[in-house]
């Protein structure tokens, strides 16, 4: 089916603009992701049986391509949709732009990569690389932390740690050339705010592997929200605690993992410094760990995460921990299927627990 689109594709390509992009390779790619449940986190109100889509991976479909403009030079394309397969609405959520994931354009070569337009945060591939549940927004301790709030809207009783989201508009990207397993990505988000050019978005990260060890790291600086300016940039939440007063967002993250064969170990540790334009401030450290192992076609992961947030905005302490356990089995290249169990306490609620199995297709 791949073939055919991208056929397709390429001929209505070349009838619209006689030829021109006939040296151009696109294709029109995806991924669907649908998961059945029990799903309750610490603090919630109640349980909620479900079919939910992106149970370890939001599903999206899009088109990507290159094109060889010869001495070593490319120029590529990404417009991607996140999009819910559960209810075929468009989007992560209601209000979500449509081609949230990839909206972007770029040239490559010997020097690296510049691209132009909406593209990942600095601060999404080391996340989703260096813990076993990847890129789940629904079930990996560390990218829960990191980026899914909970509880009702503008009433959370967890927010997110990471401002400004898990991907960037009106931002440019550098990536370095691979210099012996090390690269970095410098990104540069424009706030375009009318009279004050220095509210912006920026941030570098860098991965490094060598054999079985990988290391990564990033650091940003998040003015401006996303994926529309204007908004809060952590959570619009006003009550019990005033997330949408923050403006300003400092962290750094350091990660590790090594390949043992038999198993795969993962560690983080991240810091982030949120300020208001008054005296009140929040901070959050969160460190996560956890193992993916083969076995029987499949791979066997553990994670668990736990974060601790302070500050006069918060006032007292307040603490969440989530472990999660799975089992992803490979159907074929394309296709899996997985089983989990989550359980996620907060210390200001009763410990919570989720089960869930799921499909993913990749195509």
């Amino acid at each position: 089916m791949k073939f055919q689109l991208k056929s397709m594709v390429l001929a209505v390509s070349c009838l619209l603009a006689g030829g021109a992009y006939a040296q151009s390779q696109v294709s029109v790619e995806g991924l669907l992701d649908v998961t059945l449940g029990s799903v309750k986190y610490s603090g919630d109100s109640g349980r909620q049986a479900v079919v939910n889509s992106g149970g370890m991976t939001t599903s999206w479909i899009g088109f990507k391509g290159v094109e060889d403009l010869g001495g070593g030079l490319k120029a590529d394309f990404a417009l991607t949709s996140f999009l819910q397969a559960d209810t075929g609405a468009s989007g992560r959520f209601s209000g979500d732009t449509m081609f949230s994931r990839d909206a972007n354009v770029g040239l490559s070569g010997s020097f690296g990569k510049v691209s132009l337009g909406r593209g990942l945060a600095p601060s999404f591939l080391p996340t989703v690389i260096f813990n076993p549940f990847g890129d789940s927004f629904a079930f990996s301790p560390l990218v829960l932390h990191t980026w899914v709030s909970s509880g009702n809207y503008a009433a959370r009783t967890w927010a997110n740690s990471a401002a400004g989201d898990s991907g960037w508009s009106n931002e440019i990207v550098y990536t370095t050339p691979n210099f012996d397993g090390l690269s970095a990505n410098v990104h540069y988000q424009f706030g375009e705010k009318a009279g004050s050019t220095g509210t912006k978005n920026v941030g570098i990260n860098a991965l490094y592997f060598n054999g079985p060890l990988a290391l990564g790291a990033y650091y940003h600086q998040v003015q401006v929200s996303n994926p529309l300016s204007g908004g809060a940039i952590m959570d619009a939440t006003a009550a019990p605690v005033n997330y949408a007063s923050i403006n300003n967002q400092k962290t750094y993250f350091v990660a590790g993992s090594y390949d043992l064969t038999a198993a795969k170990l993962f560690a983080t540790y991240s810091s982030s410094k949120d300020d208001t334009t008054s005296p009140k401030s929040l901070d959050d450290k969160t460190y996560s760990l956890g193992v993916k192992a083969p076995a029987g076609g499949g791979d066997i992961l553990l994670a668990f995460a736990n974060t601790k947030r302070t500050g006069s905005l918060v006032g007292a302490d307040l603490k969440r921990d989530t472990f999660s356990a799975g089992y992803d089995y490979n159907l074929s290249k394309r296709t899996d299927v997985y089983a989990l169990v989550m359980s996620d306490k907060l210390n200001t609620a009763d410990r919570a627990t989720s089960v869930a199995a799921g499909i993913r297709h990749r195509f």
